[in-house]
């Protein structure tokens, strides 16, 4: 049997049962997130109800388990959080223009994450580190959901783990903040209370992720089956492909095409539904 997953503030009793009965399913109704079982639905049948309706509308793997989910693993920037980091501290140094066009390139996969990482970096040259707290403290903020959809992962024993082509003077703090099990990112170089334009180590992309992601499945003792991996950008699809379940957030058209579903609707407190979390 298929699962599609019904959600977004549009959502009502009326609705849903029109798009069962068009699909010849199963309705089990919930104003929060509805679910319909059914034999199958075409591609085509999918894309006309997505067209059709204002709601976020998901049809799940056929061998993807919500039940077996043991970690999420989630992108930080844009996607856990609703700022690019790099281009608000650019910011305070007069070159968010530069800095941003580089980063909208690199996120729809124009040029790869590590050379526009180290160009981006490299324009921050002098900057104090104290405008790093600026940014968290003034401009960041968690998307819509957030902590609802921690709480609920965590309250269901499933692991947490935030990798960020971002740096670790924001993936630190929320950690902290949100109780997160694991966290990866790049190390900012700095002398004398600046920053130096250079990133320590190597750079944490796309193939980084994707690592950390399978290295943590051997960790913890469990399948790249029972892990969601959730991002925006063309950074995140090395990392999306391996997991059981990859949820496209409000993404880059590349990223949609790609990943099994896609949140556009709703904020983050959806992976609740699409994981049919109580």
């Amino acid at each position: 049997m298929t699962t599609l997953v019904l959600q977004g503030q549009a959502l009502s009793r009326d609705i849903a049962d029109k798009i069962a009965a068009q699909i010849a399913g199963k309705l089990n109704y919930n104003p929060v997130y509805t679910t319909i079982t059914c034999q199958s639905v075409s591609g085509t049948d999918l894309n006309a109800l997505k067209s059709s309706y204002d709601l976020d509308i998901n049809l799940l793997p056929d061998d993807f388990e919500p039940v077996t989910v043991k970690l999420l693993v989630t992108d930080m920037d844009s996607t856990l959080i609703n700022i690019e980091c790099v281009d608000e501290i650019a910011d305070f140094i007069n070159v968010k223009p530069q800095v941003a066009a580089i980063t909208e390139s690199a996120m729809r996969g124009e040029i790869d994450f590590e050379t526009s990482l180290r160009q981006r970096v490299s324009l921050l040259k002098g900057l104090e580190v104290s405008a790093l707290e600026r940014v968290y403290k003034e401009r960041l903020q968690l998307n819509p959901g957030a902590e609802l959809m921690m709480k609920a992962l965590q309250s269901k024993g499933i692991k947490t783990a935030l990798v960020s082509g971002g740096f670790t003077f924001f993936t630190q703090r929320l950690k902290e903040r949100l109780g997160l099990d694991f966290t990866m990112a790049n190390v900012l170089a700095e002398k004398d209370g600046k920053l130096t334009g250079e990133v320590v180590g190597d750079i944490c992309g796309g193939q980084s992720k994707a690592d950390f992601l399978l290295s943590h499945c051997e960790k913890l003792n469990i399948t790249p089956s029972q892990v969601v991996a959730m991002g925006d950008g063309a950074n995140d699809l090395l990392m999306m492909k391996e997991a059981g379940l990859s949820i496209a957030y409000h993404a880059k058209p590349t990223v949609q095409q790609q990943a099994d579903t896609a949140i556009n609707y709703c904020g983050l407190d959806a992976v609740v539904g699409l994981l049919q979390l109580s």
